[in-house]
C-alpha cells in the first residue's frame, strides 16, 4: 500500500500485561513525542536473497544465456545467491553491528531491513511482529555510506531545509528550527554550523563532522529505527570513536533501535556494540552479544595465539585467514591447500552456527516470553492529517534550490562569457548594414550564431542538473520528503532566472552595437524570440538529463542533439533533401532562426537600391528562400509547446528513472 508524502501515519502501543491475558491497553501517541521515538522490536528470519547477473557486454550475456539453458537441467541459472538464510533480533536501546569481509552482504541486509531492496527478497522480518509496510518509510532513517548533503549549503542550512519538508505541519517554524538546534547540539555540530558541507570542488567540514551531519539529517524526526551503513568509514580513529559514543547515547537515552553495518572497528569501538552479526558469504557464523564472541569461537576451538584485535580475529575467521589463530585439529587433516583449508574453515564456522541456531533462538523466545509489559505491537492506521502542501514543499525547495545554487547563477564567468561575447559580436558586427546581398549574407549569418550561442549556453546549462543531482533525489524521495513535482518545479524555475537575465544583457550590449532595426517592436520581438529559444533549449537539456542520468553519456547526446539542430536550422542547408527533411520540423533553431529574421526583416523592406535593377524586396534574397518573412508569428506558439512538451516528458522521464535508481 503506497501512502504519499502528503500524509501522516499515526502509531500506537498495544502493550499486553501477563495478569490481563491478551487483552491489551491502547495508548495513542501523536508522533513525534516529547518523549523520543517509538521503541521497535526488529527480528528477522530466513532472509535470503538473489540477484540476476546481467552482463553489459552482449558477447558476454548471449555466453552466459546459453550457458543457463544448457544447465538448466542441473536446475542452475545465472543467479548470484547474496544473502543465504540469515536470521537474528535487535532490541530497542540496542545497537547491533553487521560485520563481515567485503561483499559478505552486510550492506544487503542493511537495505531490505530499511525497506529499500526490493526483488527477490525471500524470509521474515517483523518490526513489533507486524510485516513491513511504506507507512513505516517514515519511521526509520538510513545513513548512506556516502555523505549525501549539497556541498554549497551549510550545516544548518541542511538541517533547517530537511527540517521544514519533513517534520510535520502542525508544527511552526521556530519550533522546526528549535528541534535543529537540539540536534547541532545533541552532535556537537556547533563549532561548524555556519560551514558548507563543502565536496570535491568546495572546501567544507571535516569528515566526522560531515557524519553527523547525515545523521543529524535522519534523527531530525525521531526515527525509531535508525540504519547505519559504514558510519566510520574514512574516519580517523578518534573522530570514529567519538561517532559511536553518539550512537550509543542515541540508542539509550531513547531507546532507538540502532543497526549499523561496519568493516573494521578498533577494539574500543567493537565492545560499545550491544549486538553482532557476523556474516561469511552470506551465511551468519555468530549473532549474540559483542561481548561473548570470543567466548563462543574459543569454545570451538578458535583461539587467538598473539594479543588481537577482536575485530581482527573475527574477520580472519570469516575469511578462513587462519594465521596467528589455533584451529581445532580435524580441519587440518589431510594438509589440505591453503585455499581448500580456508573453504573448509567457513563451511565449518557456517555447520556450528547452524546446529547452534535453532536452541539460540528456542532460549531467546522464552526469554521475551518472561518479559512482562514489553510485547510490544505495533497498530498502524491511516489518518488525514496532512504534513506541508504542496505550495509549501515548493517554496522551501525553491530557496533551497537557489542557495544551493547560488554560485552558479552568479558566477563571474558566466557573467563575462554573456558580456564578452556580445562585446566581440559587436566588435565583429560594428554597425553592420543591409545595403547589398553581402552585407545581409553577413547580418543573418550574425542573427543564426545568436541561435547557436544560447542553444549551447542553455542545452549544456540544464543537462547536468538531474544527472548531478540524482543521489540527492532519490535519497530524499526513498525518505518521502516531497513530491517529485514540486521539486520539478522549483528547479526549473530558479533555473530560468539566469535564462532571462543573461540574455536580456546580452541583446541590450549586441543590439545596438550591431545597429539592428531600431524600433521597440523589433527590439521586444527579438529578445522574446532568444528567450523562446533559450526556454525550449533548457527544457531539451532537461529532457536528456531526465532520460539518461548519467554525466558522460547526458553530454555525448546533447552535443549529437545541438549537432543534429544546428545542420537543420536553415543557415547552412536551405534545401534538406525531402527524404530527411522531416529534421527540419523536430528541430526548434529552425523556428527559433526563423522567427528572429522576422522580427529584425519584413517583405516590404528592400536593399540593393545602389544596383542597376535598382531597389529589391528582401523576400527576393536567397538568404530568405525558406522564409515567408510576412508568413505571421506561428513560430512563437511552436516554440511555447516544445518548451511545455519537453518539460513535461523531462518530469514523466524524472518520475520513472528516479522510481527505478536505486541508492
Amino acid at each position: 500500500m503506497e501512502i504519499s508524502s502528503e500524509e501522516r501515519v499515526e502509531l500506537s502501543i498495544v502493550v499486553t500485561h501477563p495478569d490481563n491475558g491478551d487483552a491489551g491497553v491502547e495508548e495513542d501517541h501523536l508522533w513525534p513525542t516529547k518523549d523520543g521515538p517509538l521503541p521497535i522490536f526488529l527480528k528477522f528470519e530466513n532472509v535470503e536473497y538473489k540477484v540476476k547477473l546481467s552482463p553489459k557486454n552482449p558477447l558476454t550475456a548471449a555466453k552466459v544465456a546459453f550457458s543457463s539453458h544448457m544447465r538448466e537441467d542441473n536446475g542452475r541459472s545465472s543467479c548470484k545467491h547474496i544473502l543465504k538464510g540469515i536470521g537474528g533480533s535487535v532490541d530497542p536501546g540496542e545497537i547491533l553491528a553487521l560485520m563481515g569481509p567485503s561483499g559478505s552482504g552486510k550492506t544487503t541486509l542493511l537495505k531490505i531491513l530499511g525497506g529499500r531492496l526490493g526483488g527477490a527478497v525471500k524470509g521474515q522480518i517483523t518490526y513489533n511482529d507486524t510485516p513491513y509496510s511504506p507507512c513505516l518509510k517514515r519511521r526509520m532513517g538510513f545513513v548512506t555510506q556516502d555523505d549525501v548533503l549539497f556541498p554549497q549549503l551549510t550545516v544548518e542550512e541542511t538541517l533547517v531545509f530537511a527540517a521544514f519538508l519533513r517534520l510535520p505541519a502542525r508544527m511552526s517554524k521556530q519550533q522546526k528550527r528549535d528541534r535543529v538546534d537540539a540536534i547541532i547540539a545533541e552532535l556537537n555540530l556547533e563549532r561548524c554550523r555556519h560551514t558548507k558541507i563543502g565536496g570535491a570542488f568546495v572546501r567544507g567540514v571535516s569528515g566526522g563532522e560531515r557524519k553527523r551531519t547525515s545523521i543529524g539529517y535522519e534523527i531530525l524526526v525521531d526515527p525509531s529505527l535508525l540504519l547505519l551503513d559504514e558510519p566510520t568509514s574514512g574516519l580517523d580513529s578518534t573522530s570514529a570513536s567519538k561517532l559511536i559514543v553518539i550512537l550509543q547515547r542515541l540508542a539509550k537515552s531513547t531507546r532507538r533501535t540502532i543497526i549499523t553495518t561496519i568493516h573494521q572497528p578498533s577494539s574500543r569501538m567493537f565492545h560499545m556494540f550491544d549486538k553482532l552479526l557476523l556474516i561469511s558469504e552470506g551465511h551468519a557464523i555468530y549473532h549474540g552479544k559483542a561481548r561473548d564472541c570470543m567466548h563462543h569461537f574459543s569454545s570451538l576451538g578458535f583461539t587467538p595465539e598473539i594479543p588481537m584485535n577482536p575485530a581482527e580475529f573475527l574477520l580472519d575467521l570469516a575469511t578462513g585467514n587462519l594465521e596467528d589463530i589455533s584451529v581445532p585439529g580435524l580441519l587440518r587433516d589431510g594438509s589440505p591447500a591453503p585455499q581448500e583449508f580456508r573453504s573448509r574453515v567457513v563451511a565449518y564456522l557456517q555447520a556450528k552456527y547452524r546446529d547452534h541456531a535453532g536452541g539460540a533462538e528456542e532460549d531467546q523466545a522464552k526469554q521475551l516470553a518472561r518479559r512482562p509489559g514489553e510485547q510490544l505491537r505495533l497498530a498502524i492506521r491511516m489518518r488525514k492529517d496532512r504534513s506541508i502542501n504542496w505550495f509549501q514543499q515548493f517554496v522551501v525547495l525553491s530557496r533551497r534550490t537557489f542557495r544551493e545554487r547560488a554560485a552558479d547563477y552568479l558566477d563571474k564567468m558566466r557573467l563575462a562569457q554573456a558580456v564578452g561575447v556580445a562585446l566581440l559580436l559587436g566588435l565583429l558586427w560594428w554597425k553592420s548594414q543591409t545595403g547589398n546581398e553581402a552585407q545581409l549574407r553577413d547580418q543573418v549569418g550574425l542573427i543564426f550564431y545568436i541561435c547557436i550561442f544560447w542553444t549551447s549556453s542553455s542545452l549544456f546549462g540544464s543537462v547536468y542538473v538531474f544527472p548531478f543531482e540524482k543521489l540527492y533525489l532519490v535519497k530524499e524521495r526513498k525518505a518521502d520528503m516531497y513530491r517529485l513535482s514540486a521539486y520539478y518545479a522549483s528547479s526549473t524555475l530558479c533555473d530560468a532566472v539566469p535564462h532571462v537575465v543573461y540574455p536580456v544583457l546580452f541583446m541590450a550590449i549586441l543590439y545596438f552595437m550591431a545597429d539592428l532595426r531600431r524600433t521597440v517592436p523589433c527590439f521586444c520581438l527579438t529578445l522574446l524570440a532568444t528567450l523562446l529559444i533559450v526556454f525550449t533549449s533548457q527544457g531539451t537539456g532537461e529532457l536528456l538529463g531526465a532520460a539518461i542520468l548519467s554525466v558522460k553519456r547526458a553530454g555525448v547526446m546533447a552535443s549529437l542533439v545541438l549537432m543534429l539542430f544546428l545542420l537543420t536550422g536553415g543557415y547552412y542547408v536551405q534545401h534538406i533533401p525531402k527524404f530527411i527533411r522531416w529534421l527540419r520540423y523536430v528541430s526548434f533553431m529552425h523556428y527559433g532562426f526563423n522567427l528572429l529574421l522576422k522580427a529584425q526583416y519584413h517583405g516590404h523592406l528592400t536593399y540593393n537600391c545602389g544596383s542597376r535593377t535598382g531597389c529589391q524586396r528582401l523576400q527576393s534574397s536567397p538568404s530568405f528562400d525558406t522564409v515567408d518573412l510576412d508568413g505571421g508569428m506561428r513560430e512563437v506558439w511552436i516554440l511555447l509547446a516544445m518548451a511545455v512538451a519537453y518539460r513535461l516528458l523531462a518530469y514523466f522521464c524524472l518520475l520513472k528513472r528516479i522510481t527505478l535508481t536505486p541508492l
